[in-house]
């Protein structure tokens, strides 16, 4: 069975800082390209960064300098380190792996609330 497991998700200040990871079993993670989207409810789920299995990564104009995103293959698991959170950020973040098929994880809440 193919699972992505999300952690690190919760409720930061304005400014503050969050690291999301996601480990992957069922599947040679090495060859997968890697990456998070986030979902507003009532909105379209929208790219936040990718990394492919040679480790060139992409990010979403809004997030770009802010947001990180990283791989560690021996692990299995696919990180997005956030730094200087704002309240827009505030959506349900998802995994998603794409080689032969696409995977999703199940959805991590991340609140930038004061």
């Amino acid at each position: 069975q193919v699972q992505l497991v999300e952690s690190g998700g919760g409720l930061v200040q304005p400014g503050g800082s969050l690291r999301l990871s996601c480990a992957a079993s069922g599947i040679i993670f090495s060859r997968y390209a890697m990456g998070w989207y986030r979902q507003v409810s009532g909105k379209q789920r929208e790219l936040v960064a990718i990394i492919n299995n040679s480790g060139s990564t992409n990010y979403e104009a809004s997030v770009k300098g802010r947001f990180t995103i990283y791989r560690d293959n021996a692990r299995n698991t696919v990180y997005l380190q956030m730094n200087s959170l704002k309240p827009e950020d505030t959506a349900v973040y998802y995994c998603k792996a794409r080689f032969t098929n696409i995977y999703w994880g199940q959805g991590i809440q991340v609140t930038v609330s004061s």
